[in-house]
């Protein structure tokens, strides 16, 4: 948790925007993606500098983080996003936080619980659909082959969850090959729920958001490299 210059951040975001230009324009000079960092790992300084130079979309893994920094910095109009999986448990304190986007919605167990609590609040919420695209245990999300199915079952049956689109995190493996390969089977599910009006395809990380921007990303979640001294 290292508190970077101005200059350091400065360095790092031009980087990270560089490289997200050149893989946008190799899909299509229209296709426009949208920069999340990550803020888990940082002090709350760093997200206070990377403000002033232009950044407004964070993300937080945890629902307390979240808490956390929303408090400390409340005088900024951030957009703040969850991207961690969900507690049952911690549904009530998201939903008081109001994220403009919750990235992880990984079940539809999960959805009919956060709608069942946005209801008796009476608001609603924007998420995206959570897909294990690599089939990996040690990740959640629903599978690929059921993926479309879930995204019209909740869309149907949660009237407080408002479904923009999808998410995956790429598959784990030293092959990019694997890594591409999870990152297609994302897009063309998004490319299918388009006809329901999905228009987020939240893909790629630090290590891999240039490859998942060329298989069609248009929002990535960063943090390690733009953090890095």
């Amino acid at each position: 948790m290292q508190i970077l210059d101005k200059e350091q951040l400065r360095k790092n975001l031009d980087e990270v925007i560089w490289n997200i230009e050149r893989a946008r324009i190799s899909v299509s000079e229209h296709h426009i993606v949208k920069l999340v960092t990550v803020a888990k790992y940082t002090p709350i300084e760093n997200i206070r500098t990377l403000y002033e130079l232009g950044q407004r979309a964070f993300g937080e893994n945890q629902v307390q983080q979240l808490k956390e920094r929303t408090q400390a910095l409340k005088e900024l109009p951030l957009e703040w996003h969850m991207i961690g999986t969900l507690q049952k448990n911690k549904i009530n304190n998201l939903i008081d936080l109001h994220p403009s986007l919750m990235q992880s919605l990984d079940s539809i167990d999960l959805a009919t619980e956060l709608n069942k609590k946005l209801e008796a609040k009476a608001q609603k919420m924007h998420c995206l659909l959570q897909i294990n695209s690599a089939n990996e245990e040690s990740k959640s999300g629903v599978s690929p082959h059921q993926a479309i199915h879930a995204y019209q079952q909740i869309k149907e049956s949660c009237t407080h969850i408002i479904l923009k689109g999808v998410m995956s995190i790429g598959a784990h493996s030293e092959d990019k090959k694997v890594i591409q390969q999870s990152f297609e089977t994302t897009y063309s599910i998004y490319d299918t729920l388009k006809k329901e009006g999905a228009t987020i395809c939240s893909m790629g990380m630090s290590g891999d958001y240039e490859m998942a921007i060329r298989c069609g990303s248009n929002l990535v979640r960063v943090g390690s490299a733009l953090f890095k001294s």
